[in-house]
């Protein structure tokens, strides 16, 4: 039976956050109104000073996206997202795309879990060879614009269900399973995985990977390190 590789994306894969780069171009783009940053820049600053946390970032661009997707088009908002990828796309961290790569060589089902819009992760998915992606999904309206509305919101926030599911669905097995997560949002699926690599982890993550004695690699410049 098949072995399964699940991977979180953002931070993990991609060298920045999908949804950062989505809010960027849609507010150059004027799909959201500039005063959409301010929703995020304090937290982008104090990411940037080391006063505060990236996820706490992330959260705010979240925000920011939540707040200001309801009465895009669809059609404009799938042209941007197309383009920030065709921009983005190779902005890959070296170990984690080596890694794909050679699970996708060994016949491997590659599993992509992230709280960025499934849009766009199907997108950058797509060029690794992902079997299937799980990313949030708005709501789009009969009038093609979105609603605002977040379709089953519970759905990616338990990964764990999530690769229950796949293993059922697609037929697979655990055994020789590998996971890769870099925050502690990733640790109910790395639990369930033979092999949980935590990569660039933030500090819950490595704390909790030091007890329980999985494996820790960090890439920084032209340098992998395992901890």
């Amino acid at each position: 039976m098949r072995k399964i590789a699940v991977f979180d994306i953002d931070g993990t894969i991609f060298r920045s956050s999908l949804i950062i780069e989505l809010v960027d171009e849609l507010i150059d783009e004027g799909l959201f109104p500039r005063r959409a940053r301010n929703i995020y820049r304090a937290a982008h600053i104090k990411w940037l000073d080391r006063n505060g946390s990236y996820d706490d970032y992330v959260i705010a661009v979240v925000r920011a996206f939540v707040k200001n997707i309801k009465g895009v088009g669809f059609d404009k908002y799938i042209n941007v997202a197309r383009r920030v990828i065709e921009t983005h796309n190779d902005r890959t961290y070296r170990y984690t795309r080596d890694l794909v790569r050679e699970l996708k060589k060994q016949n491997y089902y590659l599993l992509a879990i992230s709280n960025s819009p499934k849009d766009i992760l199907d997108f950058f998915c797509s060029k690794y060879g992902f079997n299937k992606v799980y990313g949030r999904m708005y709501e789009v309206g009969g009038n093609g614009k979105f609603t605002g509305k977040l379709i089953t919101p519970e759905l990616v926030a338990d990964k764990a269900n999530l690769l229950h599911r796949t293993l059922l669905k697609e037929n697979l097995v655990l055994s020789g399973s590998i996971g890769v997560g870099d925050t502690e949002a990733d640790i109910p699926f790395l639990k369930l995985v033979d092999r949980a690599v935590c990569f660039n982890p933030n500090s819950k993550l490595y704390k909790y990977a030091k007890r329980a004695g999985w494996e820790v690699v960090v890439e920084r410049k032209d340098m992998i390190y395992k901890l």
